[in-house]
């Protein structure tokens, strides 16, 4: 065995381990992914704000949209803002609960405090549009768009599902089940991430103890592949072709699996060369005003290395829920093409609650 004399490098196993973890997250990601779509995509989630007459209902309605992971929950609530059906308080509650794409890497990472953290963000967004309401009205907020430009603007980020629900009544997307490539390639993908996962090659690993132990985590995992399997295999062509493959695999494997490897490399770096634990410590307010200020991009990425911190025992609580309650995923972008007005005042609600959330993390120590 030969010895490195930098001592400076970072050595094999190091790496390995960055692969192994950027390739776990990466797929369990993805197969979190391919089932939030074919949910998304077979269910009448649009319904459910319009089927809520009282405040309070349409309150939970939209922050149980923001809470589906990804962005779909958060351009639907988006969609009715700016077509004038749901109030701003709602559009306040959605956006406080939504964690982006993030979501599914929290939920790959720190299943249990991943739900922890989300059911924080509930009761937040439920607050948070309350009072909303409050200061401007519990009306819904004039269109700012007709309503053919609005579904065609989501149309566009398939976030619409009209043929897709013509497909889960019996319509022409049943038609086609046949076998192609990209059925195999997604089967095959998937068999081969379950298989890297029974065997033990990848998994979740971090040493949490708890209601849940690291095995029953990863059986927990393997379900989940499995479902997403039957999915797969059983998903009409037209769902398969434009959702599940289009949507999930052709626009967010590489960003993602970019995103997380970065992510991860950078985390090594700094736990090599600087003890991450101590400098953060001893820069939180640093550290909330990164995690605030970046909550205010509208994009999902960013983020990510503030979960992978967290995830590496880095990061208090406290920045992470901060960093969370900014960020809205991509679901802001459609507001802030719309509205500039509303996407500015929503972000300025947001920030004041992050602010109260860094003040609390500061006082009480989380």
């Amino acid at each position: 065995m030969t010895t490195d004399t930098n001592p400076h490098a970072v050595p094999f196993y190091s790496a390995l381990h960055i692969l192994q973890n950027a390739a776990f997250i990466t797929c369990l990601v993805m197969t979190l992914m391919l089932l939030v779509e074919y949910v998304n995509a077979t269910a009448r989630a649009r319904s459910l704000l319009l089927l809520k007459r009282s405040a309070f209902g349409q309150l939970l309605a939209a922050a149980l949209l923001g809470m589906i992971p990804g962005c779909v929950g958060g351009f639907a609530v988006v969609a009715l803002f700016t077509r004038g059906v749901a109030s701003f308080g709602a559009l306040v509650a959605a956006m406080v609960a939504a964690m982006g794409d993030e979501a599914f890497v929290m939920y790959a990472s720190f299943p249990l405090k991943a739900l922890a953290l989300q059911g924080i963000l509930l009761a937040l967004a439920l607050a948070a549009g309350g009072a909303a309401n409050l200061l401007w009205g519990k009306k819904p907020a004039p269109a700012y768009l007709p309503a053919s430009a609005a579904a065609n603007h989501h149309h566009h980020h398939h976030h619409y599902r009209y043929h897709c629900e013509k497909s889960a009544s019996g319509g022409q997307g049943q038609a086609s089940r046949r076998v192609t490539f990209r059925r195999v390639l997604l089967a095959v993908g998937l068999l081969l991430f379950m298989a890297a996962t029974a065997s033990g090659v990848l998994g979740h690993a971090h040493g949490h103890g708890g209601l849940l132990g690291e095995r029953h985590i990863n059986l927990l995992f393997l379900a989940v592949a499995a479902a997403a399997l039957v999915v797969v295999v059983r998903a009409d062509g037209q769902l398969l072709e434009r959702h599940l493959w289009r949507h999930v695999v052709k626009k967010h494997f590489v960003r993602i699996l970019l995103w997380t490897l970065g992510s991860l490399v950078l985390v090594a770096v700094l736990n090599r060369y600087v003890e991450a634990q101590a400098w953060v410590r001893g820069n939180l307010l640093y550290m909330y005003a990164a995690a605030m200020l970046i909550g205010l991009v509208p994009a999902s990425g960013p983020h990510l290395v503030f979960v992978l911190l967290f995830a590496q025992g880095n990061l208090p609580f406290s920045v992470l829920l901060a960093n969370t309650i900014m960020q809205d995923g991509h679901a802001g972008i459609p507001l802030l093409a719309n509205s500039r007005r509303s996407f500015i005042r929503m972000k300025a609600a947001k920030a004041a609650i992050a602010a109260v959330a860094a003040a609390c993390g500061m006082i009480f120590g989380f």
